[in-house]
């Protein structure tokens, strides 16, 4: 049996399948976001082209609003690469099918070019390569249309589906469109803290070395890593778990990383409000002691730690070196 387990564990890893961690209600509003952009865009296609040729635009839009309703905060979904990529692409399809006359060739061209385009301009969108394909095997009824095809229906739809991504997921704090407007405050005092041990920068700086392209920015790791940082550290201590004289930490890192101290606090704690006193004899404002309730205490307080030699360490892990002194 364990054997059966790798087995079907590396060929999921060989072949990409993922197991989708969303949730019903994200999927549910993915897929509506969905239907109210491509009901647009089939609209104002079909204002310029006729059923068959409308079909082949709203294809590449399909595949836009896939990216712009169940991933908007990936890289490939932004307003640039979307409205950039769709632009240039369908440019490039046009030069090809108007000066390439061999269809085979004018396509593997047109898709080439739009993807090395996109690259030097920073506006990777996978469906850029389905409008530049489209331009020069959409049929009469597109190539009739010549550069025009570049502004209407292309650009216009790829304006309209980024203003009802922008509208939609507006409407959902954590889905906000673009990926910059879903950062709240409280997520951004938190990566202060976490920037005390790399930055943004750092990770987009990583994310280059690897000479890849990859779906993910150097911000959404960020989020990654504090929403995992937030998870460690919310799984906060029971006020019973609090004794006079023991030592405890917020877990965190850098300046924000503390060990405090309870000196003092009544027994039994019998209210959330009722106060205790600590000290904080390690990490920033060390020697300090301070007042609080018990309910803002265990808020604070991740784990209880113990000093080893040089090294403060999780009671319940001892192998594990959380700072030094």
């Amino acid at each position: 049996m364990k054997t059966q387990h790798y087995a079907i564990r590396a060929i999921s890893r060989l072949l990409g399948l993922e197991t989708n961690k969303t949730g019903h209600l994200e999927k549910w509003i993915s897929g509506a976001g969905g239907l109210v952009g491509i009901l647009a865009v089939t609209f104002i296609s079909h204002q310029f082209l006729t059923v068959q040729g409308a079909a082949w635009v709203v294809a590449s839009m399909g595949a836009t609003a896939v990216l712009l309703f169940a991933v908007p905060h990936g890289p490939l979904s932004q307003p640039w690469p979307v409205l950039a990529g769709h632009f240039v692409s369908a440019l490039i399809g046009v030069v090809c099918a108007r000066w390439i006359p061999d269809l085979l060739v004018a396509s593997a061209v047109a898709v080439a070019a739009a993807i090395i385009s996109m690259h030097y301009l920073r506006c990777i969108h996978p469906p850029g390569g389905a409008t530049a394909l489209s331009a020069v095997i959409g049929g009469a009824n597109i190539q009739a249309l010549g550069f025009q095809y570049v502004f209407t229906p292309v650009l216009l739809n790829a304006v309209i589906i980024v203003i009802i991504a922008v509208v939609f997921n507006y409407a959902f704090r954590w889905r906000r469109y673009p990926a910059v407007l879903a950062a709240s405050g409280a997520d951004q005092v938190v990566t202060r803290q976490v920037e005390e041990t790399f930055s943004e920068s750092d990770l987009e700086k990583a994310l280059q070395a690897m000479n890849s392209t990859i779906d993910i920015s150097g911000q959404d790791l960020m989020q990654i890593y504090r929403l995992a940082q937030q998870t460690k550290t919310n799984a906060n201590l029971r006020p019973d778990q609090l004794k006079v004289g023991q030592y405890y930490s917020n877990g965190l890192y850098g300046s924000a990383w503390q060990v405090r101290q309870i000196i003092d606090m009544a027994a039994p704690m019998m209210s959330a409000n009722d106060l205790l006193i600590y000290k904080i004899v390690a990490g920033s404002d060390r020697r300090k002691t301070g007042t609080e309730t018990l309910d803002s205490f265990t808020q604070w307080a991740g784990y209880e730690v113990y000093l080893n030699e040089n090294s403060w360490q999780r009671k319940e892990y001892n192998d594990a070196v959380f700072a030094s002194v």
